[in-house]
Formats: structure tokens, C-alpha cells, sequence
């Protein structure tokens, strides 16, 4: 017999059905045992008389307890009047047991998986996630996130872009973060590093020809977590060819407006199109660059989006030195280049940079690129690099760039910011299904952990004190 889920009994009236998952709930009621049986799609009530169940079903029965994982069979019958349920999607029926097979024990869990308050700590949940993320809050989460996965996919497929993976083990480049450092076996010494973001790969592609480009990328960096940052997250990393800021911008803001529409419509966005403003209004008059311009900071379906722009491209350092903003690979406003060439006034060069905001969160980046290697290599001059560092560092990018570059921009959305939004949660560890702890810890895995000599050795890696 094949399986039945949830949501299709109610379509099954008077047909015997199999059903398969977890107790979520037991009720004994003397002659008569309720369990309600959970899976993914939902719960279905099981009435169970021990009448009406072989001998071997009876004595299972009486070991039943939550979260054992079960098959039954029974018979789809529609409840009385009085006893339907209007807050369950299922409450118009209910199964009546015929057989009973214990697929899989399960010992009390450390909290309650029916209790939707979260009343377990933190850690405790994060040591038991495959069990916190049973419960119904969680799993709509992880629900909400694959649907804004898919309507994000279905826009950009829809306009023509190439879904392209990019490499997980890359070269450390100074990005504005520490790297996750990937020691080489073949070759002691050396090191790969996780990617802080796909940025070079994606314009190396629009040097392929790739002309769109879109992945929901996996990015690293060694950070200290905090509310809205994990040291691993997703992005929804973009770039285009021949294209010019505002023609991002606009994009964007569809694919935002759309997506929002599809998987949240209960949610109301404040203003549209997108209001925008400088850096510098931004700063002068909310004391922010990410401002929260919500009307009504009581309403949790308001989302209220903005575009912040002309950010500064350089910034001082505390050695006296420059370094960019955001990012070195963006290109100037046209009427800085020429200060940028000649390295001078450059605390007021503007770059092509812009960031999309929602309820005072960054959600998004991005900049028209230096697509010209002299631009590009100027800037790192600016920025203290010496003519070997830069060829080591960059000098793959800068000899693509000799071999017909188009001009090209792109963006990139913190996808967990903005599912964490959507989902009205507090932080994006409610929203990924195996998240770090704020302190970079993995309770459920017991990481980071030691090694094996025998691995240091293979690599030629020493520990010291």
C-alpha cells in the first residue's frame, strides 16, 4: 500500500490508508487511545480501539509514546459535526487504527516538541537541533526558506540568467575579513582558503561571456558571529554585463517586490519604488547607514525597503593608510576617475556603490566594477599594495582584464537577513537549519574539535602551546 501523507486524507473519506511518521501526541481516554500523528505536511488524529486491532497492534499500542516513529493502517472516516476541528487543515476526518507497527523508539526528548514556546535554551537547542527543528515554528522556517529560494531561482531563470556554481576552495585575497585557511596536502605550506564571497569568480565569468550570472552561494569568513552574521551564509550572488547602476537597482527591486509577493503576501511593502538616498543624507539625518524608515515600527508586516548610494569608496585606517569601504573591486562614479588615476582627493571619491535596506538591516550590496586593470590595479596602489603584493595577490584578475572585459555589475543579498525578515524572527539562527552558536561553536557536532597527529603530520602542520 502506498503512503499517505497529511494533508491528503481529508481526500480519502471511507478508503484504508498508510500512514507514516511521528507521535506528536498521545491521549488515552480509557476504552480509546488519540494519537496524533505528525510529518511533514501535518498532523492527522488516529483512533485507536483496541477492538478493532490484531494482538500484536494491541501490545504496541500500549509502549506508544511521542516521537516514536510509526506505520498504520486504517480506514479515513469523516468525524462528527461536533467534533471537528476548524484550526487543523485535517479536522474534518480522522483515521481509525486497524494496524500498528513501531517503525522506531524514541526516548523523551530534552523538551517538548509539541510546546511551540521556545523553553529550552539556546545551546540546548542547537545540541538537539534535529529535534528543535520539529517543531512547527522551525519547520514553517525552513519552509519559508526554501520557498524564497524558489521564487528567487524562477525570477532570475526567467530573465535569462545562468545559474553557475563557483569553487568552495579558493585563494586567500584580502576581502575585509579573516579566511578559513585550507592547508594543502600536496603542497606544505601553502593554502587554500574558503570564499568570503564569489566576487572574482563572477567577474572572471563576465570575462567568459557569461553576460548573467546567478547562484545562491555559500560564503565564509571568520568572524565573530552576532544576530544577523554566522561564519558560513548564504548570498544570492548576481553580476551582469553592459549594464549600468541603475539598470541593477531596477532589477533588483523587481526580483525583491516579486519574490515578497509570491511567498509573503500578507506583508505589505511601504513604498514603491524604492526610496533612495546618499551616504551622506543617510548619515546626517538617521545616524545610519542601513535606516529603518518603517512608519509604524509595531507592524510586523511592514517592510519598509530603501537604496542607500554614493557611498565614499576609501576610508582611513588607523595606521594612516587607506582602505575601501565596501569593496576594492568597484568602480568609481565617472566624474571620480580621474582623482582616482591621479591618487589625489581621494577622501572624496564616490564610488558606484549601493546597498538595498529593509527595516534597518543591509540585505544587499553591490557596485558597478573596475573593469579596466589599471583602474583596478590604481586602487590597490592606493591602498598601500607594492607591485609584487598586487601580482600575487590580484594578478590573475588584472591579466583576465587585458583579454576584452566588458563593463559589468552585479549585487549580492544576504539571503538569511532576508529570511529572517520575512519570517519576523530575531536573529538568522532561527532560520538556518544547522546554525553556530554566537561564539562560533557547533553544540550538535561538538565542533571545532582536535585532530589526529596523524593529520597535522600528513599536512606538516605543527600545534603550538
Amino acid at each position: 500500500m502506498t503512503r499517505t501523507i497529511s494533508k491528503d486524507v481529508v481526500t480519502k473519506i471511507n478508503e484504508t490508508v498508510r500512514l507514516n511518521g511521528w507521535v506528536n501526541s498521545r491521549r488515552n481516554m480509557g476504552k480509546i487511545v488519540f494519537l496524533d500523528m505528525r510529518d511533514r505536511w501535518g498532523i492527522v488524529q488516529v483512533v485507536c480501539v483496541p477492538n478493532e486491532l490484531d494482538d500484536v497492534s494491541k501490545e504496541v499500542l500500549n509502549e506508544v509514546r511521542p516521537e516514536f516513529v510509526l506505520e498504520i493502517e486504517g480506514v479515513v472516516q469523516a468525524r462528527g459535526e461536533k467534533q471537528i476541528n476548524p484550526n487543523s487543515p485535517t479536522g474534518t476526518v480522522e483515521v481509525l487504527a486497524k494496524k500498528i507497527v513501531v517503525l522506531s523508539k524514541a526516548e523523551t526528548p530534552p523538551f517538548e516538541i509539541d510546546n511551540e514556546e521556545r523553553q529550552a535554551n539556546e545551546e540546548l537547542r542547537l545540541k538537539y537541533r534535529y529535534l528543535d527543528l520539529r517543531h512547527e515554528r522551525m519547520k514553517q522556517n525552513i519552509v519559508l526558506r526554501h520557498e524564497i529560494a524558489r521564487a528567487t531561482r524562477e525570477f532570475f531563470y526567467k530573465e535569462d540568467f545562468l545559474e553557475i556554481e563557483t569553487p568552495y576552495i579558493s585563494k586567500s585575497t584580502p576581502e575585509g575579513a579573516r579566511d578559513f585557511l585550507v592547508p594543502s596536502r600536496h603542497y606544505p605550506g601553502k593554502f587554500f582558503a574558503l570564499p568570503q564571497s564569489p566576487q572574482q569568480y563572477k567577474q572572471l565569468l563576465m570575462v567568459a561571456g557569461a553576460e548573467k550570472y546567478f547562484q545562491m552561494a555559500r560564503c565564509f569568513r571568520d568572524e565573530d558571529s552576532r544576530g544577523d552574521r554566522q561564519p558560513e551564509f548564504t548570498q544570492m550572488d548576481l553580476e551582469m554585463s553592459f549594464v549600468e547602476r541603475d539598470e541593477v537597482m531596477e532589477l533588483n527591486e523587481r526580483a525583491l517586490i516579486e519574490v515578497v509577493k509570491k511567498v509573503a503576501p500578507e506583508k505589505k511593502i511601504q513604498e514603491i519604488p524604492f526610496p533612495r538616498m546618499s551616504y551622506k543624507e543617510a548619515m546626517e539625518k538617521y545616524g545610519t547607514d542601513r535606516p529603518d524608515l518603517r512608519k509604524d515600527k509595531e507592524d510586523p508586516n511592514l517592510l519598509a525597503f530603501c537604496w542607500v548610494v554614493d557611498f565614499p569608496f576609501f576610508e582611513k585606517t588607523e595606521d594612516g593608510g587607506w582602505t575601501f569601504t565596501h569593496n576594492p573591486f568597484s568602480l568609481p562614479k565617472p566624474e571620480y576617475i580621474e582623482d582616482l588615476m591621479n591618487k589625489k582627493n581621494i577622501e572624496s571619491i564616490l564610488t558606484t556603490q549601493y546597498d538595498v535596506v529593509l527595516n534597518g538591516y543591509e540585505i544587499g550590496g553591490g557596485s558597478i566594477r573596475a573593469h579596466r586593470p589599471e583602474i583596478l590595479k590604481t586602487t590597490f596602489e592606493i591602498m598601500g599594495y607594492g607591485e609584487k603584493e598586487i601580482q600575487a595577490q590580484f594578478g590573475h584578475v588584472l591579466e583576465a582584464f587585458k583579454f576584452g572585459t566588458p563593463p559589468h555589475g552585479g549585487i549580492a543579498w544576504g539571503f538569511d537577513r532576508l529570511v529572517m525578515l520575512l519570517a519576523g524572527e530575531p536573529n538568522i539562527r532561527e532560520i538556518i537549519a544547522f546554525p553556530k552558536t554566537a561564539d562560533n561553536r557547533d553544540p550538535m557536532m561538538d565542533g571545532p574539535s582536535e585532530v589526529k597527529r596523524e593529520q597535522l603530520e600528513e599536512l606538516g602542520i605543527e600545534i603550538k602551546n
